[in-house]
Formats: C-alpha cells, sequence, structure tokens
C-alpha cells in the first residue's frame, strides 16, 4: 500500500505531487503519488481502485460525493459534509477534512480567535468562518450583494455549531471598522488577475494583520498592500502544504516539525513563481 494519489476532474496542473513526494522523502519512505483524473458519472464505481491505495487526496467537485464511497467519517468529515482525504484502513474507507487544519496550522500566531472580518462564504470560506468561530471569534461575513442568501446560510450553520458565536454580514463595499483580522477567502486578487484587490485601503489599513487563501500569486496585491502598511500578511502556501501535512499524519503517523516544512512551503512558491513565468 505505498501508492497514494489525488482525484478530481478537471485536475490540470496541481502542486500535490511536489508537496506529497517531499513528504514522503522526509519520512523515509517509499512511495508513489500519482494523480487520477476521476470524471464526476464514473466516481461511484471507484471504490475498489480507491482499495487499491494507501490514502488519497480528494479535490472538486468530489469533496461530498464522495462520502457515500466512504465506511466512516471521521469529525472533521462530519463537521463540514465534505471528505479531502481518505485512509484505507485495512479495507476500510475513513473519510477526513484536513483543510481545517491546513488552515489553522498556517494561521497560527494570528488572532483568528478575535473580531475577524471574512471576506467570502464559499466553500473555503464557509470552512474557515467555522474554525474562527469555534475558536471565539466575532466574525464579520463581507459578500457581493448576489451571496447574501448564502451568507444568511452559513451565519445560521455557525449559530447553530458554536453556541454565542458572533456573527454578522455586510456588504463587501460597506466594510468598515477595526478588526483584529481581515481574511480573503474570495478569488480576488488570484493569477493571472493580479492587479485586484477586495477591498479599499482603508479598510486593510484599519486590520492588524491578514491572511489571504490565494497562494497564486504567492503575494496578492492585498497582502503587498498589509505588508507596506507594516501588518503581518500570510498567504495560501502555507494552508496548503499544512492540509497535506495533515494527510501524512493521518495516513501513516508521519511527524514533522514546523522547520522541516518551511523548505517545503518555499519549494511550492518558488514553483509557482516558475510557474507563471511561462505563462
Amino acid at each position: 500500500m505505498n501508492k497514494f494519489a489525488l482525484t478530481g476532474h478537471p485536475l490540470g496542473h496541481s502542486m500535490s505531487p511536489l508537496i506529497h513526494e517531499k513528504l514522503f522523502a522526509l519520512s523515509g519512505r517509499d512511495a508513489d503519488y500519482e494523480l487520477i483524473d476521476i470524471e464526476p458519472e464514473k466516481l461511484a464505481q471507484s471504490r475498489e481502485l480507491f482499495l487499491t491505495l494507501g490514502g488519497m487526496n480528494v479535490t472538486i467537485p468530489h469533496k461530498q460525493t464522495v462520502i457515500p464511497l466512504m465506511d466512516e467519517l471521521a469529525e472533521s468529515a462530519l463537521r463540514y459534509n465534505s471528505v479531502n482525504c481518505i485512509k484505507n484502513d485495512n479495507g476500510r474507507l475513513i473519510g477526513y477534512n484536513t483543510d481545517c487544519d491546513g488552515f489553522l496550522r498556517s494561521a497560527e500566531g494570528l488572532p483568528i480567535g478575535g473580531k475577524a472580518a471574512i471576506l467570502g462564504c464559499g466553500g473555503v470560506g464557509r470552512m474557515i468562518a467555522i474554525e474562527v468561530a469555534r475558536h471565539g471569534g466575532d466574525i464579520t461575513l463581507a459578500v457581493i450583494p448576489q451571496d447574501f442568501k448564502n451568507a444568511q446560510i452559513l451565519m445560521a450553520e455557525i449559530l447553530e455549531k458554536c453556541s454565542g458565536a458572533s456573527v454578522r454580514i455586510v456588504n463587501i463595499s460597506e466594510l468598515e471598522g477595526k478588526f483584529d483580522i481581515l481574511i480573503n477567502a474570495t478569488p480576488v486578487g488570484m493569477f493571472p488577475k493580479v492587479d485586484a484587490c477586495a477591498v479599499s485601503d482603508k479598510v486593510i489599513e484599519d486590520c492588524g494583520s491578514v491572511f489571504d487563501v490565494i497562494y497564486n500569486p504567492i503575494e496578492t496585491l492585498l497582502m503587498k498592500k498589509a505588508r507596506a502598511m507594516g501588518k503581518t500578511a500570510v498567504g495560501g502556501a502555507a494552508m496548503l502544504v499544512y492540509q497535506a501535512v495533515k494527510a501524512h499524519e493521518i495516513w501513516y503517523g508521519g511527524t514533522f516539525t514546523n522547520e522541516e516544512i518551511a523548505p517545503i512551503i518555499k519549494a511550492v512558491e518558488d514553483a509557482v513563481i516558475e510557474q507563471n513565468s511561462r505563462k
């Protein structure tokens, strides 16, 4: 069972092989990692394929539709009704969600338990908002008008999961006030539209720190502006790597220090820069 893989559709270019191969090397394990593109209509027939592997990562659009193939769901997968990591435990497929671990580990040292302005309420925004609420954060969901309904659904989910949580919803264009942390969970600023920023300079100025889920580019315009103002700004590359680190902990009990992981984050950033230079 020394074979592992990422499945999704379409997969295109992925940083997963780079990250996981380096993690296997750190662990001294001889393992193969491949990309397996499975069309949505064929996913239901893929259980036997999954059983030939030691573990898998799962990306869109399979994170929810893969659930019926699982024998068991870990608490993290139940919390989000989403699976992005599978462990083959002697013929039993167990589904996990490690996206939340990736966020929490990459945001270590940031004040996620304080006043948090979260831009966006989609897949990653939903996960981050719930994690911030679980850590006692006072949440302002800042969304575009067409996302108000989804934001209201998310607010209800947060209040159900986290009794006593503080959540409000505002139009992103009307976001104002002092925040301990500003979290961008929208695609605004992503390559190739790198000159875009979801909020004004005033909003950034009024925030103590910034977390941007985007990892391409490695430094978004939002992050550049925040750093120019002397603020801490963390990008999405660390989150990408740390959710993979959690997968290795799940698959075979791998252990890694932050010092060991830092060069892998740098390797991902370098790969992104190289990839963009060819486009």
